[in-house]
């Protein structure tokens, strides 16, 4: 019996792991020709400890072998350099903290890799995100959903995405739970079934940040100054720090000095702040400290799935990967930049980072965060 599918091409992005490969069965099962494509992003220290590009590509072979599919090994290195890490490192360097998974998803997986595929003759292509597609029945625009598995949505990640990309792309983990991906995997004998879940930065994988950061950016140190003006300590470098990071400080010692100061004294040190222009580093001792909390922010550089804006007015936003979704209201200012008033204060907004709009288990789009109101300070600073 002929399937729907018999005769349409779709080029999977195969990246070794098991939701890449499960998404490649799933659509040969439903009757598509696939074509599994090994994306190379990163160069240099590829063979290194930390960099596991040559055993992904092994493992994304031996997983075509196993589907019976072609698989071919593409480098985007370059487009990769040049689109994606420079912009990462011009972040960093303005004492941003950027989200490079972002930018990789809009100009290479969904851009470059889109590309080539289509140079090849598919009609689609594919990826292991959890996520879906659909198309408004009254408007005909294509919408990002989020995936039905509230732990494992990528939809944060895929905001930046448009139209044109969208009706090229197929995302078959979309509707399934991480558990029945990975029973799946068990059952058709696939060899990366119980492979661990990448995680981290894909150039720098799971390599301490600071010291890959070293050899990019220069060490800048300046004081650490706690919330009443205090010097405590001196910091490397503004750009290897984050707001609401609590590791890496060099601090941990001097928490009963800081209790005498006000502070309590076993709270941890959290960053709350950095001013680029006194290179001064800001800390405060407690999660829920008022410099950590942040009402209103203000955002720009936005990217809007249906190619307009949404209208003004209650919507639901994430400020990072994994958050819950929190009640804002949607403003705009006349440069078109946006800002978001939240319902809750929200924890640590950091420049840098992408606030993502929903309305529902739509994703409407969203920018990156420019600057956020946190709460009032419980002294003024020195």
């Amino acid at each position: 019996m002929k399937k729907q599918c018999d005769g349409l091409k779709v080029v999977v992005g195969l990246s070794g792991g098991v939701d890449s490969a499960v998404t490649a069965w799933l659509l040969k099962e439903q009757g598509y020709e696939v074509v599994g494509i090994f994306m190379k992003n990163w160069e240099g220290d590829d063979d290194s400890e930390y960099c596991s590009s040559n055993i992904d590509f092994v493992d994304a072979a031996a997983v075509a072998d196993v589907l019976g599919i072609e698989i071919e090994h593409v480098n985007f290195a370059a487009e990769y350099r040049d689109r994606v890490f420079a912009e990462f490192l011009r972040e960093y360097q303005a004492g941003r903290t950027p989200n490079p998974d972002i930018l990789c998803n809009a100009e290479i997986k969904f851009k470059a890799f889109l590309d080539h595929a289509l140079r090849l003759g598919a009609h689609r292509i594919a990826t292991g995100h959890y996520a879906r597609v659909r198309q408004n029945a009254l408007t005909q625009q294509y919408e990002l959903l989020t995936g039905l598995d509230p732990a494992k949505d990528q939809s944060y990640f895929l905001h930046r995405l448009h139209q044109d990309q969208l009706s090229k792309t197929l995302f078959p983990l979309g509707d399934l739970y991480k558990t029945e991906v990975r029973r799946i995997a068990a059952e058709i004998g696939l060899p990366n079934a119980r492979k661990k879940d990448s995680t981290g930065i894909c150039f720098i994988g799971e390599r301490p940040f600071r010291e890959f950061l070293n050899r990019y950016i220069a060490r800048q140190p300046g004081p650490i100054r706690d919330d009443k003006g205090h010097t405590i300590g001196e910091h490397v470098g503004l750009s290897f720090y984050t707001l609401g990071q609590r590791q890496g400080l060099g601090i941990g010692g001097i928490k009963a000095k800081g209790a005498q100061r006000g502070g309590g004294e076993h709270a941890p040190w959290f960053v709350a702040r950095k001013d680029l222009a006194s290179n001064t580093l800001w800390v405060v001792q407690g999660h829920e400290h008022a410099w950590l909390q942040s009402t209103t922010l203000q955002a720009d550089d936005a990217s809007w799935v249906a190619r307009s804006a949404p209208v003004a007015g209650p919507l639901c936003a994430k400020t990072r990967y994994r958050q819950a979704d929190a009640a804002c209201t949607l403003g705009f200012d006349a440069s078109g930049a946006f800002n978001l008033r939240f319902a809750q204060p929200q924890w640590a907004v950091t420049p840098g980072q992408s606030a993502v709009l929903y309305d529902g288990d739509v994703c409407l789009g969203g920018g990156v965060i420019a600057c956020a109101q946190a709460g009032p300070a419980p002294s003024p600073l020195k």
